[in-house]
């Protein structure tokens, strides 16, 4: 039997300890490594692993957004399974509110997974920088005959107030899950790390409705996975953590080690980057097995100006996209 996945892409959050670059655009749509936008990762991810049915849920200053998917991520296709649509938030709570927290998002538009009735839903953040085969993910939902599955990385202890933490059993069943303690128990091997929630989840369909259903009749629910459904479920449920580590891409070499970043803070954001530049990036940009999608904007080539003395434009462990000009100004002397 061929399992539906439909994919769902959070990409409704403010980004504000990101600004000044979120103070116009959605997170998601902050540009990246010279040519993309962060979005595109998630997005290339669910299309090279076989996921076509993707809609992408936004919300706070979503223009550029919504623009960067309409340029660039529409299929054209006259399959009804093969789709990207960004979903506006639709008010559909009863106060008629913005979504209040990850659950409610999915809540407010649970009339889309009912539509597409399919067997797993696949639930990812829109605001990761990574590579990720995710059919692996789902080969270990199916084989742990699990409800939920989360993906999980190694991260060291001092981050864990900034993650939900999962304590897991040999065989990867979660036993507890602590949304961003900083006191979160550490991985059994290493007292220096935690296993730490890369927001990705993957829900068996059934058991999703009636997780949501019932958050959403909880008053004292902040309707959010991480704080709320995810440590009720552990160690009641069959909830499995997928070990991040072990994802492989094709075309990429077997000891690779896969690339994860939160790029929430501007440090963060420009380690990322910088990441780009060597010889053997820790994230490979030329994998043709693998690509990285985008809308292709019509930019002017790079260029560098000037042959003269101190005016010469120089690249050293750069990335030089479209539309750049190196033009050093002329070095002045004052008598």
């Amino acid at each position: 039997m061929r399992i539906r996945v439909l994919g769902i892409v959070l990409a409704g959050g403010k980004g504000t300890r990101l600004a000044p670059l979120t103070n116009e655009r959605a997170k998601p749509a902050v540009p990246f490594g010279g040519k993309y936008r962060i979005i595109d990762f998630v997005l290339s991810n669910f299309i090279n692993s076989g996921i076509y049915s993707i809609y992408v849920l936004t919300q706070f200053r979503s223009q550029s957004l919504l623009q960067h998917l309409s340029e660039g991520w529409q299929f054209g296709s006259l399959l009804k399974s093969q789709f990207v649509i960004p979903v506006p938030a639709q008010m559909r709570s009863e106060d008629e509110t913005w979504y209040q927290g990850t659950a409610d998002a999915i809540y407010q538009n649970i009339n889309l997974v009912e539509q597409a009735d399919p067997h797993l839903v696949a639930i990812f953040g829109g605001d990761h920088i990574y590579r990720m085969n995710i059919a692996s993910m789902i080969e270990h939902h199916v084989e742990k005959r699990s409800e939920v599955t989360i993906a999980a990385i190694p991260t060291p202890k001092k981050h864990a107030a900034e993650f939900g933490v999962i304590e897991a059993g040999a065989d990867d069943r979660i036993l507890a899950f602590h949304e961003k303690n900083p006191d979160a128990p550490t991985i059994p091997s290493d007292s220096e790390q935690v296993f730490a929630s890369m927001g990705n989840y993957i829900f068996s369909t059934r058991i999703l409705l009636d997780l949501l259903r019932e958050d959403a009749r909880d008053p004292d629910s902040h309707h959010d996975f991480g704080k709320d459904i995810l440590p009720k479920l552990a160690g009641n449920g069959r909830m499995f953590a997928y070990n991040f580590q072990t994802n492989r891409i094709p075309g990429e070499p077997a000891d690779s080690v896969p690339y994860w970043r939160d790029v929430g803070t501007i440090d963060a954001y420009y380690e990322a980057n910088m990441d780009l530049r060597y010889v053997a990036p820790a994230l490979n940009l030329y994998n043709r097995e693998w690509p990285l999608r985008s809308t292709s904007y019509p930019d002017p080539p790079a260029k560098f100006t000037f042959d003269d003395a101190n005016r010469r434009g120089q690249a050293i462990d750069s990335i030089v996209s479209g539309g750049c000009a190196s033009m050093p100004a002329r070095l002045s002397t004052t008598v």
